[in-house]
């Protein structure tokens, strides 16, 4: 037993010195904009670009609309095909698969073609049409990885029983998913999220081509004109993201419920004498 434990210690560490080492590497070079003596120079010369902090939002923003869109499409989708339409299963797996299999430049190619200034829906003539083909791009992007999270995660629950039981109480087919289905999936959801936030928040090639001020085309640019604040961006963007991520999974992990129980319980002698 102890020599199993050293062992996965070990491959524990040496796993996470293929993250940390270059990431430390990273920071170290940060601090030498200065020569002969570490400082924050870099990080300072960051925060005083105004296009970071702009840039910065933009691509949070639209990455998590990008989550929203994907969730609204995916989790119904999921849903009815396991509870309608078993077969059609296969076909829809193969469908989220295509964002892996096409290039991003195709798609993009693909989405100006279908609504550029000469279609019948011309999204690309206005800044928020633009937008939109944006978000669009990237929650196809997230589609492998949301659909397979989100159909592991009703692998875990009857859904037949769950809508049986709804449907007795009197629950419509849409408060059955949004209040039934998708609260059951949260874990499921953010875990898709992760990865689908990580993803846009530093997407280059939809961002690029499509011309928005998005934090992937800014970090680009910035590491063909500088030498240490690109070193200096690529750690706040890691830390930025794995923060988003950490209060992700914060809220995934909130029981629903909890607080109300909890200021409820404050403010009722009764509750507070059964606690104790």
């Amino acid at each position: 037993m102890k020599i199993s434990r050293i062992v996965s210690l070990v491959i524990v560490l040496i796993a996470a010195s293929y993250f940390l080492v270059p990431l430390y590497a990273t920071f170290q070079f940060s601090l030498q904009m200065l020569r002969g003596q570490w400082s924050f120079q870099a990080y300072r010369s960051v925060f005083a670009d105004p296009n970071f902090l702009s840039t910065l939002s933009y691509s949070a923003v639209t990455s998590l609309v990008a989550i929203l869109i994907s969730t609204l499409i995916v989790v119904p989708t999921t849903y009815w095909v396991r509870l309608k339409m078993p077969r059609v299963k296969p076909v829809v797996e193969f469908i989220t698969l295509l964002p892996l299999i096409i290039p991003p430049i195709v798609i993009v190619f693909g989405y100006l073609r279908l609504y550029g200034s000469d279609s019948l829906l011309p999204l690309t003539v206005s800044s928020a049409g633009t937008n939109l083909m944006l978000v669009i791009g990237y929650a196809t992007l997230s589609l492998p990885y949301v659909f397979r999270s989100v159909d592991n995660g009703m692998q875990t629950l009857d859904i037949r029983t769950l809508t049986e039981a709804a449907e007795s109480l009197g629950a419509n087919r849409s408060t059955i998913i949004f209040r039934v289905i998708l609260p059951n999936l949260r874990a499921a959801i953010v875990s898709g999220a992760f990865l689908t936030f990580s993803i846009s928040f530093g997407e280059f090639v939809f961002a690029s081509l499509l011309n928005r001020p998005a934090f992937g085309p800014y970090l680009v640019q910035i590491g063909q004109d500088r030498a240490y604040e690109p070193a200096a961006l690529a750690v706040l963007s890691f830390a930025l993201t794995w923060a988003c991520m950490v209060l992700m999974q914060i809220f995934a992990n909130a029981k629903p419920g909890a607080s109300r129980r909890r200021r409820g319980a404050a403010f009722n002698p009764l509750a507070r004498r059964k606690t104790a």
